[in-house]
Formats: structure tokens, C-alpha cells, sequence
């Protein structure tokens, strides 16, 4: 698809566990989706991956995305990643598929510091940088230094489109949500509501209350 101007759409691209999805992730999301004018943000939820522990089936985690998403309509969810043969799908495998899906579009793949530095890990990690252009969100406090060098390097040395920018600081993770969930305490106002209703419902993260 294309913009009026002629230019193509931009669509972000944020992938992750969302084990679960919380206020902090959306609140990055659509900081860059205004920051860099992005047309939409697709959240693709991962599978169930074999090497982490206590990861909720993928089924609740792909539904509470639909939740906290569904009433906005700039953010849209894929299954790709959910519903692939392999748990294990790799971020190169979903780009050249988000690219395949849509050709007209430039592809800004979104991630943290953290995985910035562990790229050189990743599957066919140079392959990566052909398909999108990454951009590292960063929280104030987080040290700068490891991911600065290395992102010097990918763009010296790998020709990456990769930029860092700092997002807005909310202290929010998953394993938070999770352990207040567990210790029965409330996390309104953490998740949107929709999906406190949901792991409320369905009794996830051991939280029950008898």
C-alpha cells in the first residue's frame, strides 16, 4: 500500500513473549508509531518456546494482545509466529514473511537494548537488516554504553538502518505482573482492564482467589 504522497506505508513491527502484554508495551508502541509516523504497529506474539520456563500457552497470550489492541485501530495483531509448525520461529523468518505479506511496505522492526546486544546470536543475523530497520527503545537508567558500541558496529560493519531512541519510563514487566498476580495483588491500571479481566477469568499465573 502507499500513502497519497506516493511514499510506501510504514509498518512497526513488535514481537515478544507479551507473557502478559502490559501498559509498557503499548505505551512504547505507540510512542514510536508516532515518533517515526508510522502507519500501524503489527504485535506478533511468539510460540511456545522450548527453552524458556513457565511461559503461558500461546493461545491466552495472542488473545490478551487481541484485548489490549483490538479498539485501537492504528495497532493490529498477526498469529504467524503462533500458528507456525515450529515453536521455535526465528525474528528473520518473520520479516521475510511480513515482507512477502506486504511487499509495499517498509518494515521498522521494534526491540529493546537488551536484545540489541544478543543479536550476533540471532539466526542468520546479518540477514535480519535486509528486511527492516530496527529501533532499540531505551529506558533512562539503562547503562548505553554496550549497546552504543554495538550498534556503531552493525552499521559499520553490517550496513544496518538501526536507530536507539528512549521511550518513556514506565517500571513495568511481565514477571511482575505475573508475581502480583501470584501473591493475589492487584494489578489494575498495569494491563489494560480487559486484560485483567481475562487472566482473572481464566485463572492464569496461579493466582486464584478462593
Amino acid at each position: 500500500m502507499f500513502r497519497e504522497s506516493g511514499e510506501k506505508m510504514k509498518l512497526g513491527v513488535m514481537g515478544g513473549t507479551f507473557n502478559p502484554i502490559h501498559n509498557a508495551h503499548l505505551a512504547t508502541a505507540e510512542f514510536i508509531r508516532d515518533k517515526y509516523d508510522l502507519d500501524k504497529v503489527v504485535f506478533i506474539p511468539t510460540g511456545d518456546p522450548p527453552h524458556k520456563k513457565n511461559v503461558l500457552d500461546k493461545k491466552h497470550r495472542y488473545n490478551m494482545v487481541v484485548l489490549s489492541t483490538f479498539k485501537n485501530d492504528d495497532f493490529f495483531v498477526s498469529d504467524f509466529e503462533i500458528t507456525s509448525d515450529s515453536n521455535n520461529t526465528y525474528t528473520v523468518d518473520t520479516l521475510k514473511h511480513l515482507e512477502e505479506t506486504y511487499p509495499n511496505e517498509e518494515l521498522y522492526f521494534i526491540t529493546g537494548s537488551d536484545a540489541v546486544n544478543q543479536m550476533e546470536s540471532w539466526k542468520d543475523f546479518q540477514e535480519n537488516f535486509k528486511y527492516a530497520k530496527f529501533i532499540a527503545a531505551i529506558r533512562p537508567g539503562i547503562d548505553l554504553l554496550e549497546t552504543q558500541e554495538n550498534i556503531t558496529r552493525y552499521r559499520e560493519c553490517y550496513f544496518a538502518d538501526i536507530d536507539m531512541v528512549y521511550v518513556p519510563s514506565l517500571e513495568i514487566s511481565s514477571t511482575y505482573i505475573r508475581s502480583r498476580v501470584k501473591s493475589q495483588k492487584s494489578i489494575k491500571y498495569l494491563v489494560p482492564s480487559r486484560v485483567e479481566e481475562y487472566i482473572n477469568k481464566y485463572n492464569l499465573y496461579g493466582g486464584a482467589r478462593g
